[in-house]
């Protein structure tokens, strides 16, 4: 059960967002006051119909939860007004809909996604990869939308002539809840190559290239209300006729703005499904290696990257080994000593994003003895992606804006042993806020900043405590970590084999289903 709002003394503002595993809400105060929440867990939503795909069903899952979250926190709310929604979900994802808005496919999910290959080739040879790294602020990857309009262009024809529409996560959900037809400008830069950073604008002409017979949406700042509440949304969510609607983001930018991350400097270490970096800049930069994408408020940029799995990963560890929950799995690992007694993960279980960008890596445990234990698995998985997070924060310091100031948030900060972990590895000093509510907590207060109840400056951030790194662990962990560095290059082409006799698995099990 959640509390009830009533008494409140004021408006309230409902912020959503759409996890991988999980969603969740917030009713909150314009001082940021959580009143209210709710969860809806998805452990099973995503689907992966090959090695390299992943799926989500974005009206049987996302409609789903914004439905079922919005009418439990309507109810919480009782006679306090809701002054705005805003959704945030997760991203870049490709929903593509007929002219009714029904989707025709499922969404293509976000850089786990990584089964448009050779059509990110194709596309970097056609339009030059320079070129667009000077004019979207990176290379195509696994990550961008593009090529995977192109995928189902080329190899889903009829399905793609059927589309009229193109979403993503939060988007899909503003034109259920409200009839318009936008993409933020976060979002849209994160779509590559359809989107100029510089100009924040759509890049034409490769946009129409790319896009071909689909409406272009409308460009909107995330904060921007786009709309209001529908009847048809309102019989549905609960929410009275006419609520504003925010125009919402992806999950990343979103929990970085709960966070405040935004002044030039700020990174934020997500420890989520996957692990995300955000940081705030000063101006685009046109790194190969990293993403230049625009920020939250108008007129912004930032600097990020992505690790394609982190807690995924600890998930299937606790599932594999059976261990009840991830507070055991952290009781477990923190018994071993540090570097796990020589166990070493690499974890590309999921292809990998930053900074090898090789949808055919694949998730290696190297030195196991007989004397290992769950817990030393559990431990070595937390430390890979730890030192994938060393490697990243490395290449950002190199770059020509280093990190000032680094904020960890995420569900993984609700055991201190893996900041810690990460502070060891690399060296940095992490502030974790005194509350973590996460990216509906963001959206809550886009939301608020959008119907003019708050100053577009306003932050909610508690500071927390610092997560400051342990001397003792540091030459286990550079040792350890030269080893990881070598690891990749070693066993790259072992590894692309692999991957090639899973897709081949993969193909007879569909069509022996079939």
């Amino acid at each position: 059960m959640t509390p009830t709002a009533q008494g409140s003394g004021g408006p309230l503002l409902l912020g959503i967002d759409l996890g991988t595993a999980s969603s969740k809400g917030v009713l909150t105060t314009a001082e940021g006051v959580v009143v209210a929440t709710a969860v809806r867990d998805r452990p099973r939503s995503m689907s992966r119909p090959r090695p390299s795909w992943a799926e989500v069903d974005a009206d049987a899952v996302w409609w789903a939860d914004v439905v079922s979250i919005s009418r439990e926190l309507v109810a919480a709310a009782g006679e306090a007004p809701v002054a705005a929604v805003c959704v945030s979900g997760v991203g870049p994802c490709l929903v593509l809909c007929d002219e009714h808005d029904h989707p025709v496919r499922p969404a293509v999910l976000y850089g786990i996604d990584m089964r448009a290959e050779v059509e990110i080739e194709e596309l970097t040879d056609e339009l030059g990869r320079e070129q667009i790294l000077r004019r979207c602020g990176k290379t195509l990857s696994s990550q961008a939308v593009g090529p995977k309009l192109e995928w189902v262009a080329k190899h889903e024809p009829e399905v793609f002539a059927r589309a009229r529409r193109w979403f993503g996560s939060s988007s899909y959900v503003v034109r259920r809840l409200s009839g318009a037809y936008v993409q933020d400008h976060h979002t849209a830069s994160q779509c590559d190559p359809l989107y100029d950073v510089h100009a924040f604008g759509w890049a034409q002409p490769w946009a129409d290239r790319v896009v071909r017979h689909l409406e272009l949406p409308r460009l909107v700042w995330p904060s921007e209300v786009v709309g209001t509440v529908t009847a048809d949304a309102a019989d549905a969510t609960g929410l009275p006729v006419g609520t504003p609607v925010c125009a919402g983001t992806v999950d990343a930018w979103a929990e970085s703005f709960s966070a405040g991350v935004r002044a030039p400097g700020d990174l934020m270490i997500m420890y989520g499904s996957t692990l995300f970096l955000v940081q705030a800049l000063e101006r685009p930069l046109a790194d190969p290696v990293l993403w230049t994408t625009t920020g939250i408020d108008p007129g912004s940029w930032t600097l990020a990257a992505g690790m394609a799995t982190a807690g995924l990963l600890t998930a299937w560890v606790r599932d594999l080994v059976g261990v009840p929950d991830f507070a055991a799995l952290a009781r477990e690992a923190a018994a071993v000593p540090a570097g796990s007694d020589g166990l070493l993960v690499l974890p590309y279980f999921a292809g990998e994003r930053t900074p090898v960008f090789d949808p055919r890596a694949r998730g290696v445990v190297a030195g196991l003895t007989l004397d290992h234990t769950r817990a030393h698995l559990a431990r070595a998985v937390y430390e890979g992606v730890a030192y994938g997070v060393r490697q990243i924060l490395e290449l950002v310091a190199a770059g020509e804006a280093p990190a000032r100031r680094v904020v960890a948030v995420g569900g993984g900060t609700q055991s201190r042993l893996w900041p810690q972990i990460v502070s060891d590895v690399t060296g940095q000093v992490q502030v974790v806020p005194a509350v973590t509510i996460g990216a509906s907590h963001g959206s809550a207060l886009m939301a608020a900043i959008g119907v003019g109840l708050v100053p577009p400056g306003t932050s909610w951030v508690a500071e927390g405590a610092d997560v400051v790194p342990d001397p003792r662990n540091r030459e286990t962990y550079d040792e350890l970590y030269a080893a990881y560095l070598e690891l990749y290059p070693a066993v790259k082409p072992v590894l692309g084999t692999l991957s090639r006799i899973q897709e081949r698995s993969a193909d007879r099990s569909t069509a022996a289903r079939a």
